[in-house]
């Protein structure tokens, strides 16, 4: 991980809730993968605050495109002290042919730089909003992703075939409590196939993180096998390998 600076080159509004932000990065930047993410702050803002974690939606060359909540205030020259870049790429599996997005309670905001690398790799992509998930606006969105509006008790219209035709799931979930939201997420899936098997569930985890080289140990989790850390082993985790109690 480096520390870098970004500069806003654009502000551009979305929709109601939320803007995207144009950012001019360095070589390391551009680098960034689906799943890995950003800690910044303003240049120059020594607010006791620990930075913020941001999302890329895409990357283009130089430029990384950020999703951000509109009521927060962003000027075109801005320039952001950047950590990054943070976690490990989300893992894949081989052979894909259709992937379930998830969000629950939250914005799907960190899944959504994984759509355009699937769809670059000609993997459909099944998008699946649930509770205050719902009022996320997708038309931005590319049209080729269905998007499914679900109910607040994770049930939505033909979720047996949704789930048995999935490959792979990726879940984000409101960071009130992310461990009893994704042994929901589990437990609805075992209702629906008998066995989860392994490499087919993962959660997104999208809590604060402190320091992001795992020197704070503020973000561990507990595995089958040990301790995992999300800044440095993270953020996706197979749910079926973590202890959720």
């Amino acid at each position: 991980m480096k520390q870098s600076e970004a500069i806003i080159e654009r502000v551009r509004r979305i929709n109601p809730a939320y803007q995207h932000l144009e950012l001019a990065v360095d070589d390391n930047l551009n680098r960034i993968k689906p799943g890995q993410s950003l800690l910044v702050k303003m240049r120059g803002d020594w607010h006791p605050y620990l930075r913020e974690q941001w999302h890329p939606v895409s990357v283009a060359g130089t430029k990384l495109l950020i999703e951000r909540p509109a009521n927060e205030h962003y000027e075109v020259g801005q320039v952001m002290d950047v950590l990054g870049l943070i976690g490990q790429p989300i893992r894949f599996r081989r052979n894909l042919r259709n992937v379930l997005l998830m969000a629950y309670d939250t914005a799907p905001t960190p899944l959504l730089m994984t759509i355009p690398w699937l769809m670059g790799n000609r993997v459909s992509v099944t998008m699946v909003l649930l509770g205050s998930a719902k009022s996320y606006d997708t038309q931005h969105l590319n049209p080729e992703v269905e998007v499914i509006q679900g109910e607040d008790d994770i049930n939505w219209q033909n979720q047996v075939m949704t789930v048995g035709w999935a490959d792979q799931v990726l879940v984000v979930v409101n960071t009130d409590d992310e461990l009893a939201r994704f042994k929901k997420i589990v437990t609805r899936f075992e209702e629906r196939r008998a066995i989860i098997p392994q490499n087919y569930l993962f959660g997104v985890f999208t809590g604060i993180l402190p320091c992001g080289i795992g020197a704070c140990h503020a973000c561990m989790l507990q595995t089958r096998q040990s301790w995992s850390l999300v800044c440095t082993d993270g953020p996706a985790f197979d749910l079926t390998q973590l202890t959720l109690d």
